[in-house]
């Protein structure tokens, strides 16, 4: 096309994501300079060894050592960040925006600590900041929830988002492993890391759920604002008398704003989801959001929530727009994200499954619901399961305070005729 405008990329990193996109580029470049004017070219790629093996082959003259290069290079016109951690991801980033280059990111660790920082810098830089490929992978999400829901006052955003660990719940679920088999067959298949720590004990989801909850609420929330609480003390008797109550347990990011003063919480944890939910269908390594709105009710975004592939697709949609964005002269805005006021864990209500093992005998029913009482906490259901030794009560709460559910567990430690109480396991409305 004679009025086409060429957009040279530079890369920083080319692992699977990076070598996708690479790939992407040079597949579908003709195609996307038909439809938008713009002739993408990469024409740097950073990495930290030029001989590695790559997912993707990708053109040797084109790799170098020397990000930092890339990034103060004339001939690089936008930088896409698929490196990964903080440091030194913000220095080149803030490098490129302060050259008035767009920068587009998958670095959700970045933009959980230091994303409103960057935000700011790129604004005042007249440049875009796109981030769709940092949360949920492959899932069209973000620009969604920045661009077609802006205006709708959001009430909860609540998502699987960590593939890693909802394969291994699907495991455990529908094999009956327990975790510590789940877990090797997903480090066997490439769903987990050899050290499984950020995401097994919710560390990814957290960092994902504070990107979500900054954009749904216009609010600054970084990773050490969320409540984590991960998958490791999950067993399969917990799945079990989940499914049989109607249940399936899910690691769910969850960012809420209370009406009455704007406060938010955010939380990572295990929690059990109603069969019919749209949540409770979803398998293995797949991630998918629910979105609640005061006007527009509930929608889900579902899909590939991780892989070379989708993530290099969402990183060049946001390419795309940054580009034709780069060639009118323009660029989309975060804006201004206020003060968090984050409420703590002990001041979110839910509903709560409680379990204990007790001893079979006369008047313990009574005492454990009295402790439940003293604590202001209402029983929905209860019920018992086996008997002497093998006794195990079993309660469902009407919502409740946090502080009360975890009074009443530190009470129940305490009664004699307890021998056991199990892990808290909060339940999703339906």
């Amino acid at each position: 096309m004679s009025n086409s405008t060429r957009v040279r990329i530079g890369v920083l990193g080319c692992g699977n994501v990076g070598a996708a996109f690479v790939e992407l580029v040079g597949r579908q470049a003709a195609s996307i300079e038909a439809r938008t004017g713009v002739m993408l070219e990469v024409t740097r790629v950073a990495v930290r060894n030029l001989s590695g093996e790559r997912t993707v082959p990708v053109r040797a003259d084109l790799l170098t050592r020397d990000a930092h290069g890339v990034v103060s290079d004339p001939e690089v016109d936008l930088v896409v960040e698929v490196m990964g951690g903080i440091e030194p991801a913000r220095e080149l980033i803030s490098a490129a925006i302060a050259a008035g280059k767009p920068v587009v990111t998958a670095n959700k660790e970045l933009l959980a600590n230091v994303g409103a920082e960057l935000f700011a810098a790129a604004d005042a830089h007249g440049v875009d900041l796109l981030f769709e490929a940092a949360v949920a992978g492959g899932i069209p999400f973000i620009r969604p929830l920045r661009e077609s829901l802006r205006g709708e006052p959001l009430i909860r955003v609540m998502g699987i988002v960590n593939g890693t660990t909802n394969f291994i719940l699907t495991r455990m679920t529908e094999d009956g492993q327990e975790y510590s088999v789940a877990l090797a067959e997903a480090q066997r298949l490439g769903y987990a890391e050899r050290d499984p720590t950020a995401d097994v004990d919710g560390y990814d989801a957290g960092a994902k759920a504070a990107i979500i909850a900054s954009i749904a609420f216009g609010v600054k929330v970084v990773a050490g604002d969320v409540y984590h609480e991960g998958i490791r003390d999950i067993t399969a008797a917990d799945i079990k008398m989940a499914a049989r109550l109607g249940y399936v347990i899910k690691l769910l990011g969850i960012a809420e704003i209370e009406s009455a003063d704007g406060s938010v919480s955010v939380r990572v944890h295990p929690a059990m989801v109603p069969v019919h939910h749209p949540l409770a269908s979803v398998r293995d390594s797949f991630n998918a959001v629910f979105v609640e709105g005061e006007s527009v009710g509930s929608l889900m975004f579902y899909g590939r929530g991780a892989g070379g592939y989708p993530t290099a697709s969402s990183v060049l949609g946001d390419v795309i727009d940054a580009a034709v964005n780069l060639k009118l002269g323009t660029h989309g805005r975060i804006g201004t994200l206020a003060r968090a006021n984050v409420r703590p864990i002990d001041e979110t209500s839910s509903e709560y499954l409680v379990s204990l093992e007790v001893v079979d005998r006369p008047g313990v029913l009574h005492a454990v619901t009295g402790v439940f009482a003293r604590n202001n906490v209402s029983i929905r259901a209860a019920e018992q399961e086996g008997i002497g030794d093998d006794a195990r009560l079993v309660f469902i709460t009407h919502i409740a305070r946090e502080a009360s559910v975890r009074a009443t567990l530190r009470e129940l430690k305490e009664l004699d005729a307890v021998r056991r109480v199990g892990g808290l396991l909060r339940v999703i409305g339906a």
